[in-house]
């Protein structure tokens, strides 16, 4: 009993040994989406990460492991044993993270394309797919990631979502909203408040005046959200992109859109959750930055003309 405890232990050793001193070099070795698990067996066996194919496949059957094998990129070793190659490559364990930044403000069709630019995922119509089947706009919570290459879409998704379920989530959880404002609405006016503001501290103030309009019933007349109606960021819109029909649009429509905008981060969600206290319903751009506030329109009106002035002079 003794002497075969020695033998396993001894063999053991051995075999440390071998895999930390006699290892080849690292080499960086790709897996296709849906390449087979025999493929990657022989491409192991060629470029001399494993010795034997067979020994491999077999594993792979054993474990019922081919469903688990995710594409990408890797750095393995030479002569690395079957099991230790087939873990990491069921269990994402890539070259190296990605860092990818998405902005607050970005609609899912530009953090698709980034993603898809960035090599993280490969099909930005499948991710688009699912956000807009699962009505998932407003809730990509901007942040900066590190993901791995080829990366499932709807893996992504599901990170981003949950960021937004740590983040956003209990800020209008804890929120004591206005009557007839729950979270989804509250998300909405986020949306466009994040759109709108340039200056920190100007989100309650523009978060107050959406929040007043919705309250007396009046249209919130928000550029941003006609540029999300046209289908990109217009920066100058027209009297014509006022006007063109739309259920976003909110000069064409009263009330708020049927969904957000865009993403917004978390300093739109707390603007909205406290808005600032004062009675304005409309605001102008000094192009600057910033916005005038006023409570009634004609004083309204004057301030558009002073800015007008302002800048004709210049």
């Amino acid at each position: 009993m003794k002497k075969t405890m020695f033998l396993i232990f001894l063999t053991f050793a051995l075999f440390v040994l071998f895999y930390f001193f006699y290892r080849g070099e690292k080499i960086k070795f790709s897996i296709d989406e849906g390449q087979t698990a025999s493929k990657i067996a022989e491409n192991l066996k060629k470029e001399k990460i494993i010795l034997s194919s067979f020994w491999f496949k077999a594993l792979v059957k054993i474990s019922g492991s081919s469903k688990k094998i995710m594409p990408g990129e890797y750095e393995l070793n030479k002569y690395t044993p079957h099991e230790l190659v087939l873990w990491k490559i069921t269990h994402s364990i890539y070259i190296s993270d990605m860092k990818i930044t998405i902005p607050e403000g970005w609609r899912s069709e530009q953090i698709a394309e980034r993603l898809k630019a960035s090599g993280v995922i490969k099909n930005e119509k499948e991710f688009l797919k699912i956000v807009k089947e699962e009505k998932l706009e407003g809730y990509l919570f901007p942040s900066t990631y590190h993901f791995k290459k080829n990366m499932r879409e709807r893996e992504v998704i599901n990170i981003l979502k949950s960021e937004f379920d740590n983040n956003i989530k209990p800020i209008f959880d804890a929120a004591k909203l206005p009557q007839g404002m729950d979270s989804y609405k509250a998300l909405i006016v986020a949306s466009i408040v994040e759109r709108e503001a340039v200056i920190d501290t100007e989100r309650p103030l523009i978060a107050a005046v959406y929040l007043n309009r919705v309250k007396k019933g009046m249209p919130l007349e928000a550029d941003p959200t006609v540029q999300y109606a046209l289908g990109y960021w217009k920066k100058n819109l027209s009297y014509a992109d006022l006007k063109f029909p739309s259920p976003y649009n909110t000069y064409y429509v009263s009330g708020l859109p049927p969904g957000p905008i865009c993403n917004p981060g978390v300093k739109s969600a707390k603007a909205v959750a406290e808005p600032a206290d004062i009675d304005a319903l409309y605001f102008v751009a000094d192009r600057k930055g910033r916005h005038v506030f006023n409570n009634n329109f004609e004083e309204h009106k004057k301030a558009i003309k002073r800015i007008k002035a302002l800048y004709q002079e210049k």
